[in-house]
């Protein structure tokens, strides 16, 4: 006799999964393969996504962790969190083709450090030690001319050699409740210090934060679909936990504990900006395996953000 299952309201946070700067780093790498054909090396994971890596490895990429792993003759891509300015050097040295996936909008803080430090400003960068996007902004500058800062606490103890001359920058894929009451530390620390040309924190990362909150009110937990060595999705079940509610985070729909779920009747699914779509279904058919599923529609910020190819590879596209 067939046992009726429980049901589950999905709540599917819009918008979520890729932003413009993801689709066009894994574009760039899928389109180098069919110009150049295989194979195309690629430093450091393209973006950090375990499924989008391995279907890219699938098709002939190579993925490596330093630029002296790369061979002669073959063409290298640059993942979409930057490089420190050493690394296309080192490139142009060896004679690699290369081609930069940077997210242009990682680009546009780097742009910004460089002028910062020529006009004599010290540098307070509010990021994450240890994370590709921060060594490549760190890498933009000469050493000595920026100073990170990861927490609150760091913004209130830092000490600066002169005051007038500062300015702050930011990660691009932050809390931005988080990196809000930090720069509001600085700022009241340091009343003249400057601040960045429009928001540092890209536009991805706080639409998906911003879905999440408003899902997490409706919610009895909260799945987050991405990698856990990617910021942007780290954030979000951070950001649904601090909305009271508890949340996960899922590389794959076989990640679900569906003893988790128990008693949850109204569940809230997103994905990061470097998950694509395909693992938001999967996720929800494993669910619809174990519950009677209902996805209820949820209006979001539309996202029409498209970026350029390199020159070189536009007759490819």
């Amino acid at each position: 006799m067939a046992t009726s299952k429980n049901p589950l309201t999905l709540l599917i946070a819009a918008p979520r999964g890729f932003c413009a700067g993801v689709d066009r780093a894994i574009t760039i790498v899928e389109l180098a393969l069919k110009r150049f054909g295989p194979p195309v090396y690629v430093r450091h994971e393209i973006v950090h996504n375990k499924f989008v890596v391995d279907s890219l490895k699938a098709k002939g990429a190579i993925f490596v962790t330093e630029l002296d792993q790369v061979p002669d003759g073959v063409p290298v891509v640059f993942s979409a969190h930057g490089v420190p300015k050493t690394v296309p050097a080192m490139a142009e040295a060896r004679g690699l083709n290369y081609l930069d996936a940077t997210c242009p909008l990682v680009s546009k803080v780097h742009r910004q450090a460089e002028r910062l430090v020529e006009n004599g400003r010290h540098i307070l960068f509010v990021g994450h030690a240890g994370h590709p996007e921060v060594i490549g902004t760190f890498g933009q500058v000469p050493e000595g001319r920026m100073t990170l800062i990861e927490t609150a606490a760091d913004a209130e103890a830092v000490a600066v050699a002169d005051p007038d001359n500062i300015a702050f920058l930011t990660q691009t894929t932050l809390s931005v409740d988080d990196t809000a009451e930090i720069i509001s530390i600085l700022q009241r620390r340091f009343p003249s210090i400057k601040s960045p040309r429009g928001e540092d924190i890209c536009y991805a990362t706080s639409n998906r934060q911003q879905a999440v909150k408003d899902i997490a009110r409706r919610c009895d937990a909260v799945l987050v679909i991405g990698a856990p060595n990617s910021s942007n999705s780290v954030r979000l079940v951070e950001v649904a936990e601090r909305e009271g509610v508890r949340a996960r985070l899922v590389g794959r729909a076989s990640d679900i504990d569906i003893g988790w779920l128990d008693g949850v009747s109204t569940l809230g699914i997103t994905a990061g900006a470097s998950a694509p779509e395909i693992l938001v279904r999967e996720v929800v058919e494993r669910l619809a395996g174990h519950f009677d599923v209902r996805e209820e529609p949820v209006e979001g910020v539309e996202e029409r953000m498209v970026f350029k190819l390199p020159r070189s590879l536009e007759a490819a596209a």
